[in-house]
């Protein structure tokens, strides 16, 4: 969508023009949903932060001052919306070293250099939810560990236990994914 017509859309929506909300919401809901099933326990769960989200973009929508962009205040509602989801719903964050061994098969020409985006995205989504939060907060959104533990109301040191964990997961997934490779070559 061109700026301008973005603009236009937007102002429509702030007032409750239906029609302007449907439209979007059909233009950043993929981009949205993707960033509440980096929180989500599934697509169940990523749906109804979408929607609570979308909620509190067109109610809410006078907070935006125009500083910055639109969609990246709109991300920041999505985000705060899952943050808000969980505390809800009290997710429990693991703090024991058990991780299921769920292994999935990889294609036959699976390149471990070649490893893009979306393959990274997949083995993040695998990762047990206190981990996934933790590491998305931190990895992908650029939050510190301070920040981190005011909005999931946990210790600094929880926080670093669960980024630290993931990332021991996401290299452990990483190792058995080549060990795989290595053994798929050899037959």
């Amino acid at each position: 969508m061109e700026p301008s017509k973005l603009l236009h859309t937007w102002k429509e929506c702030l007032s409750n023009n239906r029609k302007a909300q449907s439209e979007l919401y059909q233009y950043f809901a993929p981009k949205m949903y993707a960033v509440c099933l980096r929180f989500a326990e599934n697509a169940e769960s990523a749906q109804d932060i979408l929607q609570i989200g979308f909620i509190k973009v067109f109610s809410k929508g006078q907070n935006f001052e125009g500083k910055g962009s639109l969609e990246g205040w709109i991300r920041k509602v999505m985000l705060n919306s899952a943050i808000e989801y969980y505390r809800k719903n009290k997710t429990v964050f693991q703090t024991t070293d058990s991780i299921s061994e769920d292994h999935h098969e990889l294609p036959a020409d699976f390149d471990m250099h070649s490893l893009g985006y979306k393959d990274l995205l997949n083995m993040i989504k695998e990762l047990p939810i206190g981990y996934r939060t933790v590491f998305s907060l931190y990895a992908i959104e650029g939050y510190n560990h301070k920040e981190i533990a005011e909005m999931l109301d946990m210790s600094e040191g929880t926080s670093k236990s669960q980024l630290s964990r993931a990332r021991q997961w996401l290299k452990e997934k990483l190792k058995k994914m080549e060990e795989n490779i290595h053994e798929r070559s050899r037959i």
